[in-house]
């Protein structure tokens, strides 16, 4: 049977690039016996599979029983994981840093605690320098332990030297879990519910980001305080919909790695993950001179040779440079264009399907259906909403849940499906209410799909234009303008009344705004 999407020893030999696969096998060489042989054979029929299947082992390895395969399994994976460890320890400060612990830990069981305690304070400085405290924060634990049962020095003030070091740098871990914390929680906030929908959770969020948030010295801050610190507004000021605060913590996130260039190559994800959010807020401010600069910073970055890959790097990368690409291209209204690269994406999607979360699959196929629709294949567009309104998890971005329900009731309306137009609207109507996600701008358009039967066809060009006067007002309330950042519903209707695609309509006021 193919189990292919949750087996974790099946996904992990997957992933291994040709040099990877190479140093595993040398690694587990080195075991010398019969159980080494039979990983590497177990190893090498995983690897030829396309779609993981046990009793295919069985039958090409006669010399693994199957009541040995389970613990043969959980074995290569510890392997598999010692391997790569090893492999990539250049590439990792914090594994580095571990590993000298344990040397460590090594030296002071043997009773050479001078050795040890040389050792720990090289771990100490290198720990400092790396930005990582809580690892200079176990190297002085365990300085204490030595010190505490040996005597090993005759300086005078050790123990306060040491009981100062500790506080001081607990105290640097304390905040920065504090102000990771705050960024943790608002992330996982946005994830679930997106921007605020009124003035209620506008306020509940306000309330928890002030009451939350430590105060930062940031002329002493190290650099993960000011990321998180930054980070944290940028959450903010995302969900409440203050774009233009966002845009100023987001270019001092992606500046803190200008100023910082090693931590580019440390912390890789962050670093494109704050391209991203530049990026995303630059969208939503339609800056678009500034957003093709940094998008062309983070292709760049992506194109560097002297960058380290991983399979994180590269699905990040994938994710942020796809995304932005096809945001670049609603701003142009160049939606004939952007079919072009879907099959890209979706090839992309399957190579990637293991690693990718929900949530970013879920915001592929939102704009895959956006472009479809706007380059007025509507049958298209429908065919990836229902992706999205199918899906198990409904709780997961409930505004793209329901923006994919409103779209979904205009794509029907365009491709002249009213006879399940009705359906959908009581649908939709019903999914609302019980997500308590109604706005001014979701009410007029159900009222109008609702009335359409009634309209006459030469009434329709005044009915579009007074819902487009509605909708114009309603865009005016701040706390009212976030459905208009998922669905341009205004271009659509100027479309409708000037009876053009409506392509033609964004790609105009593109050209009027450069």
């Amino acid at each position: 049977m193919a189990n292919e999407s949750i087996d974790p020893v099946f996904q992990l030999v997957k992933s291994l690039t040709r040099s990877e696969k190479r140093h595993f096998r040398l690694f587990a060489n080195r075991q010398g016996s019969s159980e080494g042989l039979k990983f590497l054979q177990l190893f090498d029929e995983i690897d030829h599979q396309d779609v993981f299947n046990e009793e295919k082992i069985l039958q090409q390895v006669p010399a693994i029983k199957k009541a040995q395969l389970a613990n043969l399994k959980a074995n290569l994976y510890k392997h598999l994981l010692a391997s790569l460890r090893l492999y990539h320890t250049n590439q990792n400060m914090d594994i580095q840093l571990h590993e000298q612990l344990d040397y460590a830990r090594v030296l002071y069981n043997r009773g050479f605690y001078q050795q040890s305690l040389k050792m720990l304070e090289k771990v100490k400085v290198l720990a400092m320098q790396s930005e990582m405290p809580h690892i200079a924060l176990e190297a002085i634990n365990f300085e204490k332990k030595i010190e505490s049962q040996y005597i090993t020095r005759s300086l005078r003030g050790r123990a306060e030297n040491l009981s100062e070091e500790a506080i001081d740098i607990a105290t640097r871990v304390t905040l920065i879990h504090q102000l990771s914390n705050v960024a943790l929680r608002l992330y996982g906030l946005y994830l679930k519910v997106g921007l605020a929908r009124n003035q209620e959770e506008y306020d509940s969020i306000t309330d928890f980001f002030q009451k939350s948030l430590p105060a930062v010295n940031l002329q002493k801050a190290g650099f993960f305080e000011k990321l998180y610190y930054y980070q944290s507004h940028v959450w903010y000021y995302t969900i409440i919909q203050d774009f233009k605060a966002c845009y100023r913590y987001a270019q001092k996130w992606v500046d803190l790695f200008e100023l910082n260039p090693d931590m580019k190559n440390k912390q890789p994800m962050l670093y494109i993950k704050g391209l991203h959010n530049l990026l995303a807020t630059l969208y939503n401010l339609l800056y678009y001179s500034k957003f093709k600069v940094v998008l062309q910073q983070l292709e760049g970055f992506a194109a560097s040779k002297d960058r380290r890959s991983s399979p994180n790097t590269e699905m990040l990368l994938f994710q942020y440079i796809y995304t932005n690409k096809l945001n670049a291209l609603f701003m142009e209204g160049q939606f004939g264009e952007g079919k072009k690269i879907i099959p890209e994406i979706l090839d992309k999607l399957q190579e990637f399907q293991n690693h990718l979360d929900p949530h970013r699959v879920l915001v592929f196929y939102f704009k895959i259906a956006s472009l479809y629709f706007g380059s007025g294949d509507n049958y298209k567009a429908i065919e990836y909403l229902n992706k999205i309104i199918h899906y198990k998890n409904q709780s997961l971005r409930e505004d793209i849940q329901c923006f994919a329900r409103i779209l979904n009731l205009i794509a029907h309306y365009e491709a002249g499906e009213d006879e399940a137009l009705d359906y959908q609207i009581r649908s939709v109507y019903h999914y609302l209410g019980k997500m308590n996600n109604q706005q001014q701008m979701q009410i007029e358009i159900f009222r109008f799909l609702r009335n359409l039967g009634n309209i006459a066809p030469h009434q329709l060009r005044d009915a579009f234009i007074k819902l487009k006067e509605k909708l114009n007002e309603i865009s005016q309330n701040p706390l009212e303008r976030r459905p208009f950042l998922y669905l341009d519903i205004i271009s659509w209707l100027e479309s409708k009344i000037e009876s053009l695609p409506v392509q033609e309509v964004m790609a105009r006021k593109f050209k009027d705004k450069k």
